[in-house]
């Protein structure tokens, strides 16, 4: 055998299967003829008994038979199904009756992970392991899943409709400059060392160490954000209070972005428009929500345009995924550990769409439960508008007191 000869053998034997190793150096041997097992024992290192086999199995014509299996057909280990033919079945029952909530389930309570499947089916005299359970779920169609938000429940037969009036009562405030906001109050956050949801990045290792309990007693207090974002400029602005979410909070919050943003960019506006949830501080019900806004509409001299979403879809309010979801994704893994830190994560937050969020921190006390006196309803410079009054209203200033109804002027 010539060194190219050679060379190529050293090549090729390594990448072929034991069989194919055995057949190919069998045939060699039978092409070199006597002497050939010693020869090919010599170069390839194969015992000569497995050369004697392969030879055999050439001459059995035993390649053509298994193509290009490794092993013969029946060979190996046996499946799972095979072994244990209920053991599908029986998975699917446990999964089925946990969904279902059959009150008879021992493991109705018990998280159904593959380790819990697999000790229920040992105690039915299964043996199987976690790795396959999870395999023959997936074989039958079964994936993990989280509970996913979809059940709104019954609409008010409104909803379209409003939601109609107050796309076409911003647009006609947007279309000749009048500014349009769009305000709610953020989910309060507890501030000290806790964990916040979500990671971030930092060196292996080095993760921020917060409390292992959240007890109302470690936290220096609780953050409420109130938020107004403007639609027109895709700007937000955001109130932190440190006691409670009020009217008069949240009226509050309004004034101050007026007094800091919207005056600036709307100098010459004579009115604005509010888009609000029906509920919470800024209730269309709250008569210190109206209230709190007349004074505001007597001191800025704004005639003040409100209207408010149906019950049950609050997350149509612009400010919720076009501030507020940012804001929790630019904080997220961060502990909040003062109010100065939420305040500096909140004002920080951006958009490749050019959000720009300006914040500060409101130190007043507001107290809740104030009660408003019905001379104060009365004295209310409110107009209602059809069709949906209960929900859309109009606060003049009170020096305007002969004021006209504006519910055919301001569209």
């Amino acid at each position: 055998m010539d060194e190219k000869t050679l060379k190529n053998w050293q090549t090729l034997i390594p990448s072929l299967s034991e069989a194919q190793k055995r057949w190919y150096v069998g045939l060699k041997a039978i092409e070199l003829g006597r002497g050939g097992i010693a020869r090919m024992h010599e170069l390839t290192g194969l015992s000569k008994n497995t050369i004697v086999r392969g030879i055999h199995e050439v001459k059995q014509r035993k390649p053509e038979k298994m193509g290009l299996r490794t092993r013969e057909v029946g060979a190996g280990r046996r499946t799972t199904e095979e072994v244990e033919p209920k053991v599908s079945a029986a998975i699917k029952r446990i999964v089925d009756e946990s969904t279902a909530g059959d009150p008879m389930s021992p493991i109705k309570w018990t998280r159904k992970s593959c380790r819990t499947i697999e000790e229920e089916l040992r105690r039915q005299k299964i043996s199987v392991s976690h790795t396959t359970v999870s395999r023959l779920l997936h074989e039958s169609g079964y994936t993990l899943q989280s509970n996913r938000k979809d059940k709104e429940g019954k609409s008010h037969p409104d909803r379209d409709q409003q939601f109609r009036f107050i796309a076409s009562r911003a647009g006609a405030f947007l279309a000749k400059g009048s500014p349009v906001i769009s305000v709610d109050s953020k989910k309060k956050e507890r501030v000290g060392d806790f964990k916040n949801a979500g990671k971030t990045w930092r060196r292996k290792g080095t993760a921020e160490k917060v409390n292992v309990y959240d007890f109302p007693n470690l936290a220096i207090g609780t953050a409420v954000p109130y938020g107004a974002y403007d639609l027109a400029r895709n700007e937000g602005f955001v109130n932190v209070g440190m006691s409670y979410d009020t009217a008069e909070f949240a009226v509050e919050s309004i004034r101050q972005w007026w007094k800091h943003v919207g005056k600036k960019h709307y100098a010459k506006a004579k009115e604005i428009l509010i888009c609000a949830d029906g509920g919470g501080s800024n209730s269309s019900a709250s008569h210190r929500w109206k209230v709190n806004l007349q004074d505001f509409s007597d001191e800025t001299g704004l005639t003040i345009n409100v209207c408010h979403y149906p019950p049950g879809a609050s997350k149509w309010n612009k400010i919720e995924h076009r501030l507020f979801s940012f804001i929790s994704m630019n904080w997220r893994g961060k502990p909040l550990v003062n109010f100065e830190t939420v305040v500096n994560l909140i004002g920080a937050t951006t958009t490749a769409k050019g959000l720009r969020v300006r914040a500060r921190l409101d130190r007043n006390t507001y107290e809740k439960g104030i009660k408003t006196p019905e001379e104060e309803m009365e004295n209310l410079a409110i107009a209602r508008l059809e069709p949906f009054p209960r929900w859309n209203y109009v606060l003049q200033p009170r020096k305007k007191r002969n004021f006209k109804n504006p519910k055919n002027s301001s569209n």
